[in-house]
């Protein structure tokens, strides 16, 4: 009998070996959690540490929990059956809804092909299984409304998935989404730099996980479209693609420190192997916004007769990292990987070496001048499964480190960050779910003296959202009581503390300690925020869900009471002459810069949204 098992679960792999790699969006949050539910019970195993999981990663979970299906639930079951439907053709099949003896799906066979239309999404699976299609309409719209006023979010588009002869994957998805309400009009910010600072409810500055955007220009709030997909060669043990998504790399459940998938979605060539069952390997070089103007790269424009413009083009910027990921005992998954931030003229071909050690390379290539390293990281990611129902997990970044400085007598600190968490599931009660996390980041950790290096793209962080000298505590009780319903009751407490620019001079030029990364971190906070924050989400047929949020918030910003150093943000007023704001004047400072002008002081906001294709 269990040979015949194992049998059983080789034979449900292989059937998915050979399935479209399309990375499965990260805000298609139900699927996730399903599926980390499944792991923390013990039904499945999964790598944490990188996502998006692909849709053939996906499917084979789902089978593999299948072929356990008397370790499920009734509840579960339910779940799983709905869950296959959505990767059927992963599954080398076409989804089949039934509902109180109906079956939702209507196809329609060929000499050449099995095609159907559910949910409503066309799917199209050729005879001899060469050739398989998806596409699905995108359509959504959140609805908010506090005391402040209503705000609405609607977005519309399509996405494409193909896949061709077993070893070519082609995807592609674009999203139009626009923003619109009183406090979001141009007539509630008179001036464009007021809009800036608090029309909009995402912005480099605004600490919230919200997933960062560029906006094109629109007076009743903000517009923003999404465009992302890529191309991908592959076989059983690895993948390689050009592609423009976004990653989260490190287990987290809020917000990982090393890629939170914060940024928007960026340009990339990424690679994936997976040669044995207890060992993989992650690499991407990527092509980052920098936001920073290079005075000697421009064009003029013909503005008027006689008149020119000239527009300067941004600095270049990229990203090379690479993630090892261990397996060494069935309930230990370990990774460790290096990045490095780069603004070069051009790419350096030394970063498309997947397997390096990229400070190494970035010594070789810059000592000789004796200028400015280029700004390099490494990180590691370590998730523990000591009982069934029990996860616990850790995640690190650091962008320096020196052993001097672990010493009492050095007053500087490695700028690093780190998050600690645990998730408890289905134990007493089947569907319950209770999670936590800690988060800190050090002074300095993810800013760097030269800024076209900072660890940003879009100028928004690439790492947690809280960005440096932060800290953020979160909780979470979640239950499911049946199927696609779920119910979370969250509580968010982000604390900013003194916040700095990397200068790098010492003091009266002397080498005494630097200033910034000598300053007591966590010492003095200057913004925090507490949320409790109810959701009920049901998810109707695949991929269309509608929810419900409760919210209520306090942001709050304080005035610090030590003396200003050299490099430390204490604001600017209106017409850009001190930089040494104080009072009440610092808190408004504080506040505009950290929070947007819906969510500042207290408010409680009911949130209603229905989206088809997330």
């Amino acid at each position: 009998m269990r040979y015949r098992y194992l049998l059983g679960v080789l034979l449900l792999t292989t059937s998915v070996a050979h399935a479209q790699v399309a990375p499965q969006a990260l805000e298609y949050t139900e699927v996730y959690d399903f599926i980390d539910e499944l792991a923390t019970d013990g039904v499945i195993e999964l790598t944490e540490a990188i996502r998006p999981y692909n849709r053939s990663q996906i499917a084979a979970m789902l089978s593999m929990a299948q072929a356990k299906d008397s370790l499920l639930s009734r509840r579960q079951k339910d779940d799983l059956q709905f869950y296959l439907q959505d990767y059927a053709l992963e599954l080398d099949t076409l989804p089949v809804y039934h509902s109180y003896g109906h079956r939702h799906v209507t196809q329609w066979i060929t000499p050449v092909s099995n095609l159907s239309l559910a949910d409503p999404s066309l799917h199209i699976l050729t005879k001899n299984k060469m050739f398989k299609l998806r596409i699905r309409p995108i359509l959504g719209m959140d609805l908010y409304m506090s005391k402040k006023g209503a705000i609405t979010k609607r977005w519309y588009g399509a996405e494409i998935q193909m896949d061709i002869a077993h070893h070519l994957s082609i995807w592609g998805s674009l999203r139009d989404n626009s923003w619109n309400g009183s406090m979001l009009s141009k007539t509630y910010f008179p001036t464009s730099s007021d809009r800036l600072y608090g029309a909009r409810l995402t912005q480099p500055g605004f600490l919230n996980s919200l997933p960062g955007v560029q906006y094109k220009e629109a007076n009743y709030g903000g517009d923003f479209s999404d465009s992302r997909g890529g191309i991908a060669l592959y076989t059983w043990w690895g993948r390689i693609a050009v592609e423009r998504e976004r990653l989260q790399w490190g287990d987290a459940q809020l917000s990982s420190t090393i890629l939170s998938a914060h940024n928007p979605a960026v340009p990339m060539v990424t690679l994936q192997l997976t040669p044995c069952s207890w060992f993989q390997f992650d690499y991407f070089h990527a092509w980052l916004v920098s936001n920073v103007a290079d005075s000697t790269y421009y064009y003029n424009e013909n503005y008027a007769e006689g008149e020119t413009r000239t527009h300067y083009r941004p600095m270049n910027k990229f990203m090379a990292a690479n993630m090892f990921t261990f397996k060494p005992i069935k309930y230990i998954h370990f990774s460790i990987g290096n990045s490095i931030v780069y603004a070069e003229r051009n790419v350096q071909a030394a970063y498309f070496i997947p397997i390096a050690f990229y400070k190494s390379l970035d010594h070789l290539l810059t000592k000789g001048l004796g200028s400015e390293n280029q700004n390099s990281q490494v990180f590691a990611s370590i998730t523990i499964r000591p009982t069934d129902h029990l996860r616990l997990y850790g995640t690190f970044y650091v962008d320096e480190f020196k052993l001097a400085r672990l010493k009492p007598s050095n007053k500087e600190n490695n700028p690093l960050a780190y998050v600690l968490g645990f998730q408890w599931s289905g134990w007493p009660v089947n569907g319950l779910s209770l999670k936590g996390e800690f988060m800190r980041s050090y002074i300095a950790t993810y800013t760097h003296s030269i800024k076209v290096l900072d660890f940003t793209s879009n100028t928004y962080n690439m790492g947690h959202y809280m960005g440096d000298n932060a800290q953020s505590i979160f909780l979470q009780l979640s239950y499911r009581p049946t199927r696609s319903l779920r119910l979370t009751l969250d509580y968010t407490q982000d604390t900013k503390y003194r916040k700095y620019d990397y200068v790098r001079k010492y003091i009266a030029g002397t080498r005494v300690p630097n200033p910034i990364i000598a300053q007591k971190p966590f010492s003095e906070k200057i913004w925090r925020n507490d949320e409790l924050k109810f959701r009920a989400i049901y998810e109707v047929f695949n991929n269309c869900y509608a929810h419900v949020d409760l919210i209520y918030n306090n942001a709050r910003a304080f005035t610090p009471t030590s003396a200003r150093i050299e490099g430390e943000d204490r604001g600017w007023n209106a017409d850009y002459t001190s930089r040494n704001l104080a009072g009440e004047e610092l808190k408004t400072y504080y506040l505009n810069k950290f929070t947007p002008a819906f969510m500042q002081g207290k408010n409680f906001t009911a949130v209603m949204g229905l989206s088809f294709g997330f």
